[in-house]
């Protein structure tokens, strides 16, 4: 069963993106307890035609790209203007942040026997799976001699009297010069491999292509004038812009294209005073987690000599007397000496909020908070609306779970000022002094506080609190049966905007802000909310909308009249694509305990389901992390060009339909994660879609650790695997920069036995096997394997790609004289480069253009001009 989310019909699109906004309500997502999973969703609908229909609310149509320039209300970002929903390939894309609750850490951005079956069918052709991939349809690369690799096999380790091996314990040293020769032949392999492969340089063309268009991010104000981020197309780095209104010119306020000649340093986060007077920005060099803190004045546009350092995981969050700012730094992880930031593997912990007066140096701010007693724990400290409290959270690890302090600013007749030179710790009051829900910010009306909370709720509510009685808590909106709540936004005074996810899709909703009373839908195609930009004073506000065949469009909306009033801001068009020839689709498929897991499709309209077609297969599964409808630069060449199909599997482990869907997927459930990934495989080969030869998995980061314990689980079902910044040593990777912080999704081997225990029998770098052994069959082998990691990654350190790459060619091809395994094994390993964040545009479209000429090689994918006449 599926249904049709885009006709190919180009007048019922034209129609429905002006005039008709499906609102679908189904179960659905956000946050992370071993609990029995939830029981299936409700059988999907068959098939269906989204039909045009009128629009509750008058929407206007496109108007001509323009510079921000129509006039309204003031509307600035409150601490959380901008909702970023999660983007392919877990780039971790940091963009402004305005978050209430500061970003404390970051996700690693985190078989059974196979069956001879065969189907007949009169419209597909008969599929045979035998154990381990065969040499793939399209493999014709020469033979890969691959590099020698030293073997240490006196490291072994010790994990509750069970002996563990780790051989290529030295590639965890990247200072070392054995290393780098490892990395630098490992290059020139992949290097030479791609060489061969036909359709990268086609491939380079049309993704430029491609990004070669205007985009825009929603605008916000802060005191009298109004910003935006805008990238012409090409440009390496998104640019920062400034206007006295809507309607008058834009100037540039930061360009990070001036940072460097070749883009790699990039404007990572940045808060503007609330008097919008300065601007504190943060920038990162190559990608690296590690942030330096800037300011300036934004009138003259002068850079002030503050210079922060050390910043990492963090807000800026000003105070509104505008004298300056709260951030969250570590301690330097090397003292004395030079430092190539983002490349040491320092373990980061001791974190500490701080307050930095403007135009003083670094050593004089004032130290708000610490906690040496818990090392580990993640602090951030924010700013209420009002500006009367600052409130300070902890987390511990990625649980969506925090602790909440606070501290009223207006107490102190002299501000924070009295503060300084003084050894004492802010006075915050301790007001939930535990781990056992999250608390995020909505509004506050003096000491009576709106929150977004998963206590007792799995879907999310909104419950009101007074700081004078902390133990009388009143629900204002309750947890949805179905749909999970994943924002609230107050606006124009009284109101709330909440947006749910229903089945993988938003919706909209504007409630009472005092009584939770439903008020309106706010009318939106079937896709994803990617930021919503507001402020509680305002009638009007901005929403950033997304899918997989709309580029975007920045929606305004008034509720000056009491009824919404929707107009199309602007809408990005990308020149060369028409979404006429393409249709996308989601279906629902048993995993092996029989959970029905929904899973996207997009593909050419009037698709022929005869096993013929390569396909991409994209998961993540992990962190709470839901994965909703976006447009894909990237991918769109393969669907139009290669005749790809591009599927997205919400498995569990996702927040796809809240805590309890998270919950499944982690510590001792993990195997559900790769046990729905499989099955996603399977129901693409069963129904006609694919075969095993043409079938491509891909992930990043939790992902990279999913289709690596795929591939190691059932080699057999994949044509390709492209394994990015994966988290592949699962025995050591809390021992790494900021990996402790996901011991809370995946348990700590070292500490647990029964984690060990669970860990240990899906730690991709301990679960290599040759398949020929276990079938008997010499034919059997893994399928091609590109292993993408960048040497500034500092979430999820390129140790771990490096040793399961040497681990792969000496288990599968070196260590064996003529081994069966004739599928290449490489890694592409890029320079002044991190976990995704930061990458400019020319890094971003070669990262694509080589993984996936290469995928497109070994599937046999040919090249063919595209027409939407289909």
């Amino acid at each position: 069963m599926s249904t049709l989310l885009h006709s190919p019909n180009p007048k019922q699109n034209k129609t429905k993106k002006k005039n008709n906004f499906d609102i679908l309500t189904c179960p659905c997502p956000h946050y992370y307890s071993p609990t029995p999973p939830p029981p299936p969703p409700p059988p999907p609908p068959p098939t269906t035609t989204h039909k045009a229909q009128t629009h509750p609310y008058p929407i206007s149509t496109p108007q001509k790209p323009r510079p921000y320039s129509k006039k309204s209300p003031k509307n600035k970002p409150s601490n959380m203007t901008s909702f970023l929903c999660h983007r392919l390939l877990i780039k971790s894309l940091l963009l402004p942040s305005r978050s209430t609750i500061p970003r404390l850490f970051h996700a690693p951005n985190s078989f059974s026997p196979s069956l001879k079956l065969t189907r007949k069918s009169n419209r597909r052709k008969k599929s045979v799976r035998t154990m381990g991939s065969l040499s793939t349809v399209g493999n014709t690369l020469r033979a890969l001699q691959y590099p020698p690799a030293r073997r240490d096999d006196s490291v072994v380790d010790d994990y509750h009297g069970v002996p563990v091996p780790d051989p290529y314990r030295w590639l965890e040293d990247p200072e070392a010069e054995e290393v780098k020769e490892f990395v630098e032949k490992q290059a020139e392999l992949t290097e030479s491999v791609l060489k061969e492969c036909e359709e990268r340089a086609r491939l380079t063309e049309e993704i430029t292509a491609l990004f070669d268009h205007p985009r825009y991010e929603t605008p916000f104000r802060r005191g009298e004038k109004w910003f935006y981020v805008h990238n012409t197309g090409l440009q390496a780095q998104s640019v920062l812009y400034v206007q006295d209104d809507l309607e008058g010119p834009a100037e540039v306020l930061l360009d990070p294209n001036t940072f460097s000649e070749d883009g790699t340093i990039a404007l990572n986060t940045y808060s503007i005073s609330e008097d919008g007077k300065y601007i504190a920005y943060g920038i990162s060099e190559s990608g690296s987690d590690w942030v330096s803190i800037k300011v300036m004045s934004i009138e003259d546009k002068q850079v002030q000599p503050d210079t922060i350092l050390w910043v990492k995981f963090s807000d800026i969050c000003w105070t509104h007397d505008g004298k300056g700012f709260f951030y969250s730094r570590y301690p330097a992880p090397k003292e004395g000496g030079e430092l190539d930031a983002g490349t040491e593997t320092n373990i980061n912990i001791n974190q500490s909020v701080y307050y930095h007066f403007l135009g003083t140096d670094q050593s004089e701010d004032i130290l708000c908070w610490k906690d040496p007693e818990n090392p580990k724990y993640g602090w951030g400290a924010t700013v209420t609306d009002d500006g009367k409290y600052a409130l300070l959270y902890a987390q511990t690890g990625c649980d969506p779970s925090n602790k909440l302090y606070y501290f009223d600013l207006s107490s102190l007749p002299s501000g924070l000022e009295s503060f300084k030179g003084s050894n004492s710790l802010l006075p915050f009051t301790k007001f939930i002094d535990n781990f056992d829900a999250q608390y995020h910010y909505i509004a506050n009306d003096d000491s009576l506080f709106t929150f977004l909370t998963n206590k007792d709720a799995s879907k999310k509510k909104l419950v009101r609190v007074d700081f004078s009685q902390p133990d009388c808590w009143e629900e204002v909106v309750q947890e949805d049966e179905k749909n999970v709540l994943e924002l609230a936004q107050a606006v124009n005074k009284d109101k709330v905007i909440l947006c749910y996810m229903s089945d993988v899709k938003h919706v909209l909703q504007v409630r009472d802000l005092k009584t939770g009373a439903f008020l309106h839908d706010l009318p939106l195609d079937i896709g994803s909310i990617s930021s919503i930009s507001s402020r509680r004073e305002d009638s009007e506000f901005f929403i950033g909308f997304t899918s997989f065949l709309t580029p975007g469009i920045i929606y305004k909306c008034s509720l000056e009249s009491g009824t919404p009033e929707m107009k199309i801001f602007r809408e990005i068009s990308v020149p060369g694509f028409d979404r006429t020839g393409f249709e996308a689709k989601q279906v629902f498929f048993p995993s092996k305990d029989g959970t029905k897991i929904p899973m996207f499709i997009v593909s050419k309209s009037n698709l022929l389901l005869d096993n013929s077609h390569p396909t991409l297969l994209y998961g993540y599964g992990g962190f709470n992390i839901s994965l909703t409808p976006y447009f894909s630069k990237t991918c769109i060449p393969l669907i139009k060009n290669l005749n790809f199909i591009y599927c997205i599997a919400n498995i569990r482990g996702g927040g796809e339909y809240g805590e309890e869907w998270h919950k499944a997927g982690c510590f001792e459930k993990k195997q559900n994660v790769f046990d729905d990934f499989i099955a996603a495989g399977e129901y693409l080969v069963k129904e006609g879609y694919t075969s095993e030869r043409k079938l491509c998995i891909e992930g990043g980061s939790n992902g990279g650790l999913l289709v690596a314990a795929c591939v190691n689980q059932r080699p057999d079902l994949f044509g390709c695997v492209l394994a990015q910044v994966g988290v592949m040593d699962m025995l050591r990777f809390h021992k790494f920069t900021i990996g402790h912080a996901w011991t809370t999704e995946y348990g700590c081997a070292e500490d647990n036995e029964e984690d060990f225990r669970n860990i240990y029998k899906y730690s991709p770098l301990h679960n290599v096997r040759r398949p020929w052994e276990k079938s008997g069959d010499l034919s059997s082998q893994y399928p091609p394997i590109m292993l993408l990691t960048a040497d500034h990654d500092d979430r999820v350190v390129p140790l771990h790609s490096l040793k399961l790459l040497a681990t792969m060619q000496y288990t599968l091809c070196t260590s064996i004289e003529n081994s069966p395994q004739t599928n290449p094994i490489i890694g592409r390993i890029e320079q002044k480069a991190g976990h995704g964040a930061g990458r400019p545009t020319k890094k971003l479209i070669e990262h694509a253009a080589d993984r996936y000429s290469f995928m497109a090689k070994v599937l046999g994918a040919s090249w063919t001009e595209f027409s939407s006449k289909l």
